[in-house]
């Protein structure tokens, strides 16, 4: 997980603690209200001049007690409650303060990295422009990369999900891209193998027994980090899966898939890397909305479906962001191989006839 992430959650627990140590006090409060009520009426009924007068004192004591021993008992409850929540905080602080620390190593990793390349590519770089020059005196032709067709067999689109946290809305994203495939031209031209709480033991299965044309996931991500589930039942902490081991494991098939899809945020330099496995991929430039995400998604499987092109599909899934006022139409970019061309490359086309 990213600094976001955690600096997210400490807020959220932070605030959980102030309204248990808000509750606590009002608690406490009526107790000690309760107890003076007590002792006023014990002492009312010291002085009462009949025995029915002091009965009813001391049962409005009676009362007053038990009420405050029950706003003690509250009291105490949250006061507990206060002392887990810290602890979840001190947890997360501790969380965050290695994710800040780790961020800012790989900035600096990747500032280095970055003047290394710089200074390579400005020696290299006479040599190329010459390389292109001569190459330009030839006939140019482009050999398109002849793709694994998902024809005449269907779209196989492979539906991961990851959400150890609770706090994504991923069932929601998977039932309306399962709606919008349902409502398109050529449904029965696709297939969805949907995984609401994907592990990385998941993952691989699917990709050798599925065979999907499309990987699909959503949840967390970074640039160089994919978080999948444990497998624990309640909310958990993420297992965290590199870039390059995700990638090396679509590379390792025999049939590749076509397009991985990451739904998740800061994932375009992911996306941006693959294509270097696959013909296509599509990732998040930053974060992104739930609401943003599900749109894109849920429009970019009806268009496929619908027997439109790849880049088709992109961009009319921008700009249905657009469309419904949310604010994340340039997040979603697609990254594709040199030999491939998106505006030509159909995934869903119905046979002749």
């Amino acid at each position: 997980m990213d600094a976001k992430y955690y600096r997210s959650q400490l807020d959220r627990k932070n605030r959980a603690r102030a309204d248990a140590e808000k509750r606590v006090g009002e608690f406490r409060k009526k107790e000690a209200d309760k107890r003076a009520k007590t002792t006023k009426e014990r002492s009312a009924a010291a002085k009462a001049s009949s025995q029915s007068t002091a009965r009813s004192k001391l049962r409005a004591a009676e009362r007053s007690e038990n009420e405050a021993n029950k706003a003690g008992r509250e009291a105490s409850k949250w006061s507990a409650k206060v002392g887990t929540l810290s602890k979840e905080a001190g947890a997360l602080s501790v969380k965050l303060a290695q994710a800040e620390q780790a961020e800012r190593a790989a900035e600096e990793k990747a500032r280095r990295r970055e003047q290394q390349k710089t200074e390579r590519r400005a020696t290299a770089e006479r040599k190329k422009i010459e390389n292109r020059l001569a190459a330009a005196e030839n006939e140019v032709r482009t050999v398109l990369k002849e793709l694994r067709a998902p024809r005449p067999e269907k779209l196989r689109v492979l539906l991961l999900a990851a959400n150890s946290a609770g706090d994504l809305r991923v069932g929601e994203e998977q039932q309306r891209i399962r709606g919008a495939v349902q409502s398109a031209t050529h449904r029965d031209l696709v297939e969805l193998d949907v995984h609401t709480a994907a592990t990385a033991e998941i993952f691989l299965d699917a990709l050798t027994r599925f065979r999907p044309h499309v990987v699909h996931f959503s949840g967390h991500s970074s640039k160089d980090l994919i978080a999948f589930e444990k497998g624990e039942d309640g909310f958990h902490d993420s297992a965290i899966i590199s870039a390059g081991a995700f990638a090396r494991a679509i590379a390792a098939v025999d049939d590749e898939p076509l397009l991985v899809l990451l739904n998740s945020c800061h994932s375009a330099p992911q996306a941006e890397k693959l294509v270097d496995t696959v013909p296509f991929a599509i990732g998040m430039s930053e974060a992104i909305g739930d609401l943003d995400a599900i749109t894109y998604a849920a429009r970019f499987y009806a268009t496929v479906a619908d027997g439109q092109s790849v880049q088709a599909a992109h961009l009319l899934s921008r700009a249905a962001i657009e469309m419904n006022g949310l604010l994340g139409r340039d997040l979603p970019i697609l990254a594709y191989a040199a030999n491939v061309d998106p505006s030509a490359t159909k995934l869903v086309t119905p046979p002749p006839g």
